[in-house]
């Protein structure tokens, strides 16, 4: 039997579009077991990651956004290399990814840094919900932690949104973070006062008084000799929660003692004193004030 040249060139082409077929069927099958297992794994890893952070005591809010993190990175890999695997060359396609992430990182510079900022409050906690907080110009209660922003409430019970950025930008006072706090206060009495009376009748009040922790030391200690008054500086300690009804408690109770025991709080004053030219000129022109205005 003759076999034609034609024949044979057309047998192996047949043959080569098998081969190509067949190849790249079975790529394309590799392709979409990569994208199924990749799909599989990515939510496994990313729900051990979330485990993870969670066991490591983590911020829920920053817990759940790494977790979303991993999961769509490892989404991007299995999809690349589900591509290369069909023939698609990827070098091309993550540079316009990196351009683009570039692009979208400088537009999109003042969230980032918010973002950044966020990451790192929820990693090092310098506060938590409820805590009373002086930061980033604001003062009042943290009822919001979020990966951009955090939300305060004043002392008005006003909303604040403040970015976190500008939460870290600058010093942080946190007046919860520990569980008593001193109260400061300054008591001026009169430079005629009996100063042990005085210190004695300051001490009975903090001795009565239920929100002070008697455990700890006061300080009862006379701090300056003001212009009209000698001042005690009055230190005692208190529960945080306690802070401001005794601040206020103790100014009105230490008043109503030292009224009761005739010790008095001055007001500010001040002593004039004339020249004597000055003196005379004055009494002159109270005696006789028509020849004043006629000289004027």
């Amino acid at each position: 039997m003759e076999i034609s040249f034609d024949q044979y060139a057309n047998d192996e082409n047949v043959s080569e579009l098998i081969r190509t077929a067949i190849e790249f069927g079975s790529n394309v099958l590799a392709a979409i077991v990569i994208l199924i297992v990749g799909l599989w794994a990515s939510k496994r890893i990313a729900a051990v990651v979330e485990k993870s952070l969670h066991k490591a005591k983590l911020d829920i809010t920053l817990s759940v956004f790494l977790s979303k993190l991993s999961y769509l990175a490892l989404i991007a890999f299995s999809v690349i290399a589900a591509l290369s695997r069909v023939g698609i060359q990827t070098a091309s396609f993550v540079a316009v990814l990196a351009a683009a992430g570039l692009a979208i990182g400088m537009a999109l510079q003042g969230s980032l840094s918010n973002f950044a900022a966020g990451v790192m409050i929820l990693i090092f906690r310098p506060f938590k919900q409820d805590d009373w907080v002086d930061a980033g110009g604001v003062s009042g209660a943290i009822k919001e932690i979020n990966v951009f922003f955090t939300v305060l409430a004043t002392g008005d019970n006003k909303k604040v949104i403040v970015p976190n950025s500008q939460m870290t930008g600058g010093s942080i006072t946190n007046y919860s973070a520990y569980g008593t706090r001193r109260v400061d206060l300054v008591i001026g009495v009169s430079y005629n006062a009996n100063l042990a009376a005085t210190r004695q009748v300051i001490h009975s009040v903090l001795a009565q008084h239920p929100n002070i922790l008697h455990e700890k030391e006061y300080t009862i200690a006379i701090s300056e000799l003001g212009a009209s008054s000698v001042n005690f500086t009055v230190r005692s300690w208190v529960n945080s929660s306690n802070y401001w009804p005794t601040y206020f408690d103790l100014n009105e109770q230490i008043k109503n003692a030292l009224d009761a025991n005739n010790i008095s709080i001055p007001f500010p004053q001040m002593d004039v004193h004339l020249n004597p030219s000055v003196e005379a000129a004055f009494a002159a022109q109270q005696r006789n004030p028509s020849a004043q205005s006629q000289n004027n």
